[in-house]
């Protein structure tokens, strides 16, 4: 029998934890293809640069067991990216925002108090303490 064909999408500007217990989860419904969100797109939308460029971010993933394949995709996810490579499902947190028919949608709640934009706020803050320690 042919495994379902399932989508993933993320930006995954910093990996942790709750990616991969989204992606663990999705390995469950058939082959996982992650939406990988492209830089311009993570500019447009988030309003960062990315620590991470696309390529290894790209490598990140595709070294994780439970990727099968990495896509290139818009922030958001729409009925024609899913038709264009076949996608069956998308499987994503409970923020989902995609504009999506229904029928395509599984949604997990979100990992508790992780997230890359957390990340990002407790590097800043460490680096600003050790600044201040080393200039003192």
């Amino acid at each position: 029998m042919k495994k379902k064909k399932v989508c993933v999408d993320m930006s995954c500007t910093l990996m942790h934890h709750g990616h991969i217990r989204l992606l663990r989860k999705a390995s469950k419904f058939g082959k996982v293809y992650v939406a990988l969100t492209s830089d311009k797109e993570i500019k447009k939308y988030k309003k960062i640069e990315p620590e991470l460029n696309f390529n290894q971010r790209k490598e990140i993933l595709l070294a994780c067991k439970y990727v099968h394949k990495v896509i290139k995709s818009k922030f958001n996810i729409d009925n024609n990216f899913m038709k264009k490579h076949k996608l069956e499902k998308l499987i994503h947190g409970s923020d989902n925002k995609n504009n999506l028919d229904n029928k395509y949608v599984i949604s997990f709640s979100r990992t508790p108090n992780i997230s890359s934009t957390n990340i990002r706020h407790k590097s800043f803050k460490n680096y600003k303490n050790k600044k201040i320690k080393n200039s003192i």
